[in-house]
């Protein structure tokens, strides 16, 4: 019912930058989080950032000052500014958001895209 599409990933040297967006489509009525987790290679997904409909965000100690959360509400679009980027940064990225379809709050997830940090 609902689709999300990420993009924007891909190899980049320590210190570079990277900005991900994500789409999300379908039936919605409205979403309220939108955000992105993140899974390194051997461990467990975690919470990177996130951004509520009126804009209040929230990051991971592990990213603050360095990534900017954002998104567009009329194209139901989130985006993930990484800057100042690490090898430890190296990871699936996964964009998530809270929509409300047939007056269901659902969390969806995107199939992921591969970021690679090189020293």
């Amino acid at each position: 019912q609902v689709q999300l599409v990420e993009s924007g990933g891909g190899l980049v040297q320590a210190g570079g930058s990277l900005r991900l967006s994500c789409a999300a489509s379908g039936r919605i009525f409205s979403i309220n989080a939108m955000g992105w987790h993140r899974q390194p290679p051997g461990k467990q997904r975690e919470l990177v950032a996130a951004i509520t409909s009126d804009d209040r965000t929230n990051y991971a100690d592990s990213v603050k000052g360095r990534f900017i959360i954002s998104r567009d509400n009329a194209k139901n679009t989130v985006y993930l500014q990484m800057n100042s980027l690490k090898p430890e940064d190296t990871a699936v990225y996964y964009c998530y958001c809270n929509a409300e379809v047939s007056s269901t709050l659902l969390r969806y997830r995107g199939q992921g895209t591969q970021v690679t940090v090189s020293s």
